[in-house]
């Protein structure tokens, strides 16, 4: 049986600064993102929008790359799925996926050309 990766990549905008929260060892900052892409409607171009929820967890000692999570923010994120069930307090059994960020940075808006490199001339004695 083929290994199924359970993995995403998407990038786009954070739609309100992040919810954090700190346990004893642990926190986790909640943020929502932002991804859209275009779609032909007949001769008409249409941009489809939605917003996806993800959640982030750091050791306490390193959740400085939270400061970053800020509305507005153009961000990569990577990580995987994770299924959550649990019976609501009226009885009823809910369930979602929860994207779980183990990467993120944020995503230059235009790709910057790169920097030539320029090699020290060196002189060569002469015999």
């Amino acid at each position: 049986m083929k290994k199924i990766e359970n993995n995403f990549v998407v990038t786009g905008f954070i739609g309100k600064d992040a919810e954090i929260r700190k346990f004893t060892n642990a926190s986790v900052a909640r943020f929502s993102i932002a991804v859209g892409r275009s779609e032909k409607n007949g001769d008409e171009d249409v941009r489809v929008s939605a917003f996806m929820n993800v959640e982030a967890w750091r050791k306490n000692e390193n959740t400085s790359s939270f400061e970053i999570l800020t509305k507005g923010t153009m961000l990569t994120v990577e990580g995987y799925f994770k299924p959550e069930e649990w019976t609501g307090d009226d009885g009823v059994k809910r369930n979602r996926i929860v994207m779980v960020a183990t990467k993120f940075y944020e995503t230059p808006e235009k790709e910057e050309a790169p920097k030539k490199e320029t090699k020290a001339k060196t002189k060569k004695g002469k015999k």
